[in-house]
């Protein structure tokens, strides 16, 4: 927050330089004031990082939809003409996977997605793919936790997917493994068991954006930042879980999480 106040009174201090007179001043003035919220601010969402007290603070949520071939075509599209697309969760979406998930208001079908996330500490924009793999800090794991019925009325009606993605609690994730530890997770078995049965199992090679095509393709649209996450995508057999059904879900490397349905 200092650094900010600082940049911010230089870049005031240049305005009066340039004859912004009073107004400059007063603008000057605030900035080095402390800011007075109307109410308490939010606190910050945040993941664990393994090996560390410290945590990792979550800017923005991104998801890719469809990157894995076979979830396509089980979604009814065609990845031979439609690629994968982004959509975005709230960042309090995140939440700790050993805390569960609550089964969610307004509907009688939640399915799981078993997911690899990726943790940016910096970005740009137009970040090619030869240097995209720079701004990765770390890699996790989390679902993807989906109102599927009121996904499927979103749809019949062409109307965002919001109210089916990003509810309350729809991200649980496990604390992340750094780029320094574990190197970069190009390729490796995921997979995801409910109540000890696998349901999806798949490899992060076949994702049809890689991570580093996906930082590029994302970046083109987004300025992106450090704190961003991405969420890859999940493999194919997505379907639903009921309440006290557990879910475990890994990814080679990067261990598993456990997340109940409560």
């Amino acid at each position: 927050m200092q650094k900010l106040n600082t940049t911010r009174r230089h870049f005031l201090a240049g305005i009066a330089v340039a004859g912004a007179g009073t107004v400059a001043s007063e603008l000057s003035l605030a900035a080095t004031q402390e800011a007075a919220y109307a109410i308490d601010p939010p606190p910050t969402t945040s993941m664990a990082i393994v090996g560390t007290d410290e945590r990792f603070p979550v800017r923005r949520v991104f998801c890719l939809g469809r990157n894995y071939r076979a979830h396509a075509f089980e979604s009814g599209d065609d990845p031979d003409v439609n690629p994968p697309f982004f959509f975005i969760k709230p960042r309090d979406a995140v939440v700790d996977a050993s805390l569960g998930h609550p089964y969610p208001q307004i509907t009688r079908a939640l399915r799981y997605e078993g997911e690899m996330v990726v943790a940016l500490k910096s970005g740009g924009v137009n970040i090619s793919e030869s240097e995209a793999l720079e701004h990765v800090f770390a890699y996790g794991i989390g679902l993807d936790m989906t109102r599927e019925d009121l996904q499927e009325v979103a749809q019949e009606l062409s109307r965002p997917w919001a109210i089916s993605k990003s509810f309350d609690n729809s991200a649980p994730c496990g604390p992340l493994y750094t780029v320094a530890d574990v190197g970069h997770r190009l390729n490796g078995r995921i997979w995801l068991s409910v109540n000890g049965e696998v349901r999806q199992d798949s490899d992060l090679s076949l994702m049809r954006w890689s991570i580093p095509e996906a930082i590029n393709i994302l970046s083109s649209h987004y300025e992106l930042k450090a704190g961003d996450i991405i969420m890859t995508g999940t493999p194919e057999n997505v379907d639903l879980v009921e309440k006290g059904d557990l879910i475990n879900c890994g990814v080679e490397g990067l261990g598993e999480i456990e997340v109940l349905i409560t």
